[in-house]
């Protein structure tokens, strides 16, 4: 283990007969932020759930600090689950000041564990949470996860459903917890989010796809670019041709498919093929897509 902060060695869970998470390896390091990018339905909550011991592995195993999962080791990690885990019916305070106490924290005066709120949530010091802007819940439930200063933070799609200015605003807070030494596994569907991280780990179906800094992942793809004022019909016969296509401003953008292929597919429609990089987007696209297809029936 030598000092990794997390580490699953050939994770495998089952549920039944189908298989939601298959033989993952992953490793955090003390202030590294590792994305877990990938759909919905890809595994990447299940590997969370199992880091946390949440959920027991089918196979396989996953150590926190150099051990196995167990209350003992969850008070070194701060989490923020897609539920966001605060109670509705609390203010920012006072959930602050239940997490403290559950973790610890030594009390103040009169009693109440002491928790400082983050300068940005003081106007919404009084206000219910439930009556919060989603946004601002966000906000409450990283400085709830941030309170007892842990070691590893664990962010489950942590920014889903908030507005761009509140995105980038959380993530300054990950960047300020990782510089500080925090280890971050955060889970994401965002591209721009996935840039962010200092390594990346692409799930599709369960299985790790593709790992390494956004750079390395993307390496050499290409796109086959589409220019043509008739893009109805490029984009019609691309897809009867089963070459997945994404209009980006006036061009169609085909990942995974080199451009005589997209010229043939094409036919008689009017068109300028040419091949460009690809994006980390784009080629997210494309390890999902060809994931899929390995995996269906011959």
């Amino acid at each position: 283990m030598s000092g990794a902060l997390a580490q699953c060695r050939q994770v495998t869970r089952r549920f039944g007969s189908f298989t939601a998470v298959d033989r993952v390896d992953l490793r955090l390091d003390r202030g590294e932020v590792v994305g877990l990018l990938g759909a919905n339905g890809a595994g990447k909550t299940t590997v969370i759930r199992m880091l946390l011991g949440l959920l027991a592995t089918s196979d396989g195993e996953v150590e926190l600090f150099g051990e196995p999962p167990s209350r003992r080791t969850r008070q070194r990690i701060g989490y923020v689950p897609q539920t966001l885990g605060l109670y509705d019916d609390l203010t920012p305070v006072e959930n602050l000041e239940f997490s403290a106490a559950a973790f610890g924290i030594r009390r103040g005066e009169g009693g109440r564990a002491a928790v400082a709120l983050p300068e940005s949530l003081r106007p919404y010091r009084r206000t219910v949470v439930g009556s919060l802007p989603l946004g601002v819940q966000r906000s409450v439930a990283f400085a709830q996860a941030l309170a007892h200063q842990p070691d590893l933070l664990i962010l489950d799609e942590p920014t889903s459903g908030v507005d761009p200015l509140a995105r980038a605003r959380l993530w300054e807070t990950v960047a300020e917890a990782a510089v500080a030494g925090t280890g971050v596994l955060v889970t994401t569907h965002y591209m721009d989010e996935a840039e962010e991280c200092d390594r990346l780990m692409v799930m599709a179906d369960g299985r790790v796809v593709a790992e390494g800094t956004a750079g390395q992942i993307i390496g050499g793809a290409r796109v086959s670019v589409v220019e043509t004022r008739s893009w109805a019909a490029a984009f019609d016969a691309l897809e009867a041709a089963g070459l997945p296509a994404a209009l980006v401003g006036r061009t169609l953008r085909v990942p995974g498919a080199d451009p005589a292929e997209v010229r043939r597919a094409l036919g008689p429609v009017e068109a300028s093929v040419t091949g460009a990089p690809a994006t980390l987007e784009e080629r997210f696209f494309e390890l999902t897509l060809s994931s899929s297809r390995a995996r269906e029936p011959a």
